[in-house]
């Protein structure tokens, strides 16, 4: 099932994460998660057959054409997941940071699953932050299928043009005003973590 990979990483007793569940209509919704988890990085999740289909982004997204940034897919998360923001506790998977970068609506440019499968995903964005077209293109030599037991799929989000963006406007969560430190401070107590140390190199965690 779309889920199970999900489910099987996480213990609901203890994350704050919602329940894998496969919703019936897709809405054709985005995000962009900032995660500060065992090193930071973006998730960017697309709305799709019923799951978010979901990348690592080390990097984030680019405003530059120019750049090519690293998507490693990952298993599917619940629709639910959306506007999920918090603290994954210590000891569990993906334990860290969350909070909504970008949130919106997007539009494949084809058929989506026809193009995910070939590798060469087009779609346009209408999000707070990112705008216009993008395309998720497989690596060469790589595979973009789904993931099982963890098996990262490599490819590159790259977007095929600029608009002028505040700097200042990236940093800021799209669910809760303020960075990322301030979400931390609201939410440490309530989930009993000590203040994040400086990201260290490794493999980057979903």
């Amino acid at each position: 099932m779309a889920l199970e990979e999900y489910k099987r990483k996480r213990r609901f007793e203890q994350t704050p994460e919602p329940p894998a569940k496969v919703e019936e209509v897709s809405q054709h919704r985005f995000v962009v998660q900032k995660h500060r988890a065992t090193r930071l990085h973006y998730d960017f999740r697309l709305e799709m057959e019923g799951v978010l289909k979901s990348w690592a982004v080390p990097k984030g997204p680019s405003l530059d054409p120019a750049d090519k940034r690293l998507a490693m897919q990952v298993e599917d998360h619940p629709v639910s997941y959306l506007d999920f923001e918090g603290i994954i506790p210590p000891g569990n998977y993906g334990a860290g940071t969350v909070m909504v970068w970008d949130i919106g609506t997007w539009e494949a440019e084809g058929n989506a699953s026809e193009m995910l499968a070939k590798g060469d995903l087009k779609f346009r964005l209408d999000g707070k932050k990112l705008q216009g077209s993008f395309v998720l293109a497989r690596m060469r030599g790589r595979d973009m299928a789904p993931v099982t037991r963890g098996l990262r799929r490599a490819g590159i989000l790259v977007r095929h043009f600029a608009t002028p963006l505040l700097q200042d406007a990236l940093r800021i969560s799209i669910g809760t005003p303020g960075e990322m430190d301030a979400l931390f401070k609201a939410l440490a107590p309530l989930v009993r973590v000590t203040p994040p140390r400086k990201a260290k190199r490794g493999r980057v965690r979903a």
